[in-house]
């Protein structure tokens, strides 16, 4: 079975989101935010409006320099939320370091004003094979 037109578009979000990020673009990302955002990772919690994720965005310590997104769902509860689940590939630079890691990636997305907005997102690190 073929995925939906809402499971594409919800991916093609997902996607232009981390590109938004490579490009160093966080207009183009807070364009797809809701005005407040939650991000829960295993630095904690962080709730944040369009000119913090602009500040995060912009600093120098961590880049994003390439991803791979897989293994991608969507669940759809009602017609105005959409629950994207993925597996991410990143290769970043970290104070100046290279580093590759995976991930397991949840992001809530709302149907505001005809447009999605992200409104959650989660990030749990994979443990390097052992």
């Amino acid at each position: 079975m073929g995925k939906s037109k809402r499971h594409v578009e919800i991916e093609e979000l997902e996607q232009a989101f981390w590109q938004s990020m490579i490009d160093n673009e966080p207009k183009a990302a807070t364009a797809m935010l809701a005005e407040t955002a939650l991000m829960v990772s295993g630095h904690g919690v962080n709730r944040f409006d369009h000119d913090g994720y602009t500040k995060m965005a912009k600093d120098e310590r961590f880049k994003l320099l390439d991803f791979q997104l897989s293994k991608f769902d969507v669940l759809f509860p009602n017609d105005d939320v959409a629950i994207a689940t993925y597996h991410v590939h990143q290769n970043v630079e970290m104070e100046g370091q290279p580093m590759e890691m995976d991930a397991i990636d949840a992001s809530t997305w709302v149907f505001v004003d005809g447009a999605w907005k992200c409104a959650m997102h989660t990030e749990s690190l994979v443990p390097p094979p052992q």
